[in-house]
């Protein structure tokens, strides 16, 4: 299982050189201990083991206090009052946010589709500047709060990150080159619909940002990533400028970051974007649906490319919604402004 963290590695790496001093050193802790939990993901024995739990939502948080070690104290469950803490409330509620969206989008119970146990632990690490999927759980990190605040206190980030649970239990993308841009792209695609979903917003009134308010103040950026407008997410002295494309002409070809998955995953990203606006309502409903019986059907490579993957969503938009129908026409459109062919 491999482990995506939501914060890419090239950004970690520019704060690391360009932040301030306490910043900076956060950073660099945050980048070796990413790389030590991938090499010990890497090594362990997937038993299939998973939380338990089923048969309608459940959540377990626990608090790692500081340290690495998972699963950590378990500080609050299903059904369980609020807690002084408003991370591990945070946390619940963003857990219970997603299960509801997958529930009332898609008729689908949890991320393995058989009411799977969500757990969750926040106050991992020591001012760790990233959350993660770990293939049964979510993770939180506190932030260093000069460049990032707590990785609670954005829903879309909590549902990125269940986002690539969803995919382990669906089509699991290879996670390199442009199917890993994919995998990227699609649990941004689930972070948006979710907090849409949670606000009750259509697709002209959302932000379309992933990571609203994860930066601290004084950084000047409006969240980690834009699927309306890939590259403009940030431009801070700290963070650099947001160096994603959203044309298959600025596509980046690159060793580092599993070969660009999230530097890419604009193309895709803005894919969506375009059609879900130009059919309007809510994206869910329409373009997201297509998206998720896309990755859920069965019948997808997990080394799928753009194309092939383009040209799948059309196969599926045409299933739903019929032939030269509205859907099937915006999503063609939408990936040929992007410069991926759809036929």
């Amino acid at each position: 299982m491999v482990r995506q963290g939501v914060i890419p590695p090239y950004l970690l790496e520019r704060i690391a050189g360009a932040a301030p001093r306490e910043a900076s050193r956060e950073a660099r802790l945050t980048l070796v201990a990413d790389q030590r939990l991938r090499v010990a993901r890497t090594l362990e024995a997937d038993d299939g083991a998973r939380p338990g739990g089923r048969g309608g939502l459940h959540r377990e948080i626990s608090d790692a206090g500081g340290s690495e070690d998972l699963p950590g104290r378990l500080v609050r469950k299903e059904g369980q009052d609020t807690v002084d803490d408003v991370d591990v409330n945070r946390a619940y509620d963003g857990l219970g946010a997603t299960y509801g969206f997958l529930d009332d989008a898609f008729g689908r119970s949890s991320l393995d589709g058989d009411g799977l146990a969500l757990e969750g632990t926040v106050h991992f690490g020591s001012a760790y500047d990233n959350a993660f999927w770990d293939g049964s759980r979510m993770v939180f990190g506190d932030g260093d709060r000069k460049v990032f605040n707590s990785f609670t206190s954005s829903l879309s980030v909590i549902a990125h990150e269940l986002g690539h649970g969803l995919l382990q239990y669906t089509t699991n993308l290879a996670y390199e080159g442009q199917s890993g841009a994919l995998n990227e792209s699609f649990a941004d695609v689930v972070g948006v619909m979710v907090e849409q979903h949670a606000l009750g917003q259509t697709v002209h009134e959302a932000t379309w940002l992933i990571g609203e308010g994860i930066f601290a103040p004084g950084i000047q950026g409006a969240g980690i990533r834009s699927l309306a407008a890939p590259g403009t997410a940030y431009d801070d002295p700290i963070l650099g400028k947001d160096p994603q494309p959203s044309r298959m002409d600025g596509f980046v070809r690159t060793r580092e970051d599993n070969g660009g998955v999230h530097m890419n995953s604009g193309i895709p990203n803005h894919a969506f974007y375009l059609a879900a606006t130009e059919l309007g309502g809510h994206a869910w409903e329409r373009v997201g649906r297509v998206w998720f019986e896309t990755v859920a059907g069965g019948k997808l490579d997990d080394r799928v490319d753009f194309v092939g993957f383009a040209r799948e969503t059309v196969v599926t938009a045409r299933r739903l919604f019929g032939l030269h129908s509205d859907e099937e026409a915006a999503i063609g459109t939408a990936w040929r402004t992007v410069g991926v062919g759809a036929q």
